[in-house]
């Protein structure tokens, strides 16, 4: 495909690496021709670059496939995952998802990302519900507005919640910053 077609969200492979396009722009001066620069992800590694393609010059397109996966359980090393239609399951180690870790939950449904049966990553869902296991006691007499106390949830992960908060409640925690949403129903 043309470096003039890269756009935001776009895969592609160049110097025998996978990139998603970040952002894109294109110049053009003078009598020269048109520089298209992308800032692009490594969907390897994570890191990110600037790449600054002349305006003929070609790239591969990759193909990823998105698949719905179950997330099964871990086993310390590595993450297992079930595909929901044809039952195969896949392991991940769990070095590859240090963030995700924090908040998969034995059935959670995740997307898993893949390319040429290379596993990419997982994406979560945006809110996941956990339950709480440890939680500090509320000090009697700490009303200020937004007061909050440490807790702990079922995947060891810790983050801040409000004081009413106790063993046992079900909260809603956002997977993208990692903090308290709401109470789960």
């Amino acid at each position: 495909m043309s470096v003039n077609d890269l756009r935001p969200g776009t895969t592609f492979i160049y110097e025998k690496n996978l990139f998603v396009v970040v952002e894109q722009s294109f110049s053009k001066t003078g009598r020269q021709q048109g520089k298209v620069s992308v800032k692009a992800k490594n969907l390897r590694t994570g890191a990110r670059v600037e790449i600054t393609f002349t305006g003929g010059d070609k790239v591969e397109k990759a193909m990823i496939e998105r698949k719905d996966m179950q997330y099964l359980y871990n086993d310390g090393n590595d993450a297992y995952l079930m595909d929901i239609e044809s039952y195969e399951q896949i392991q991940i180690p769990m070095s590859r998802l240090e963030w995700e870790s924090k908040f998969l939950k034995d059935g959670l449904m995740i997307k898993m990302t893949d390319f040429d049966g290379e596993v990419l990553g997982i994406s979560l869902p945006d809110k996941v519900e956990l339950e709480v296991t440890q939680a500090e006691g509320a000090v009697k007499g700490d009303t200020t507005s937004g007061a909050q106390k440490k807790a702990v949830l079922e995947t060891g992960h810790e983050i801040m919640v409000p004081l009413f908060v106790n063993v046992g409640t079900v909260i809603i925690v956002s997977t993208e910053d990692g903090k308290y949403s709401g109470r789960a129903q």
